[in-house]
């Protein structure tokens, strides 16, 4: 076959396979952005960023069919698209809804959104202990965040709220059911990332709950993701329960070579000594990247991480409290940073 055939061949075959995917383009709260097919409101509000992102407890993006529980997202659609331009009745969830070509929806601008994240809140709270000041969760807690926001100062809950004894999910984790709110991200985790899930919900109505069957204990490699992805203070690391609160520590960038995960971590340091050991986190709390038990439980010696440096923290974080970044200039100067 000649050359010129063979590049008219190129000429009629290449665009076909390269062709650009078609953009929706949706507006949310009067920001307008071109996303793919099939992206989520939710999805595509964070790829705006700021404030018209909607707050979510259960959706997790590492996570498959996650979301859709909390109703925390919920948004109010003013116009459904270029081609169906009516509004929709009711407030959707922007964790599963997804976005259609000329779109527009309101987010922190609508009153009715407003409202109804008061009432999600309140009723979040319904049973929900207000023990923040012994809770290890405090600090960075996403119910804590949004009943600050959301929340009411006072109860209109007359009933006795239902009660667990803490339960203990083997040598590492430790379950207090009472603050859980029934996001099933620890669910997820274990089935997605464990060969095998031993625990669940169990029971109906206002008694359900996350245990496991006869109080198995969870023993798989990569339990403490459980820890990282629990929105509320439902599950803690017991080698660290009560040891400091959150905004004592110094968050550090470490890595090591682990076989079984990517080994990359947050250090949480109280001087010299590594307290904790979490998964690095973006600025939704979502993970970066699961870790192992090894990593997490296991690896506490400092001369065992590369330590990369410290952990940028949002200054309106209380973890921000007592931790100053030094400008790159000076951290250059600093042995091991």
């Amino acid at each position: 076959m000649s050359l010129s055939i063979l590049c008219n061949l190129a000429i009629i075959f290449i665009p076909i396979g390269m062709a650009e995917t078609e953009k929706f383009t949706v507006t949310i709260d009067g920001k307008t952005i071109q996303v793919d097919p099939g992206t989520t409101i939710l999805q595509a509000a964070r790829a705006i960023g700021g404030e018209v992102v909607p707050p979510a407890m259960c959706y997790y993006t590492p996570l498959d069919e996650s979301g859709g529980k909390c109703r925390t997202c919920l948004v109010e659609v003013s116009k459904g698209s270029e081609k169906d331009p009516r509004p929709m009745p009711k407030l959707v969830v922007s964790c599963r809804t997804t976005v259609m070509d000329g779109m527009e929806v309101k987010s922190n601008s609508s009153e009715r959104v407003q409202e109804n994240r008061k009432g999600v809140v309140e009723f979040l709270l319904i049973n929900h202990p207000i023990d923040c000041p012994v809770c290890d969760q405090a600090g960075e807690c996403d119910l804590q965040d949004l009943s600050f926001e959301y929340g009411f100062a006072h109860s209109r809950y007359d009933f006795v709220k239902r009660t667990f004894d803490p339960m203990d999910f083997g040598p590492y984790i430790k379950l207090h059911m009472n603050r859980c709110i029934h996001c099933y991200r620890c669910v997820f985790v274990a089935q997605q990332l464990t060969d095998g899930r031993v625990h669940g919900m169990l029971g109906r109505g206002d008694m359900s709950e996350i245990t496991t069957y006869i109080e198995k204990a969870i023993e798989n490699d990569f339990s403490g993701n459980m820890i990282d992805v629990c929105p509320v203070g439902a599950l803690t690391d017991r080698t660290f329960r009560f040891k400091s609160r959150v905004w004592f520590t110094k968050p550090l960038d470490a890595h090591r070579d682990c076989p079984t995960c990517c080994g990359k971590v947050a250090l949480w340091m109280v001087g010299d000594e590594i307290f904790r050991v979490t998964s690095r986190k973006d600025k939704y709390g979502e993970a970066e990247g699961f870790i192992c038990n090894t990593c997490r439980f296991h690896t506490k010696e400092l001369n065992q991480w590369v330590i990369e440096g410290p952990r940028h923290i949002n200054r309106h974080s209380v973890i921000s409290q007592g931790h100053y970044e030094l400008p790159l200039e000076e951290q250059k100067q600093i042995p091991n940073v």
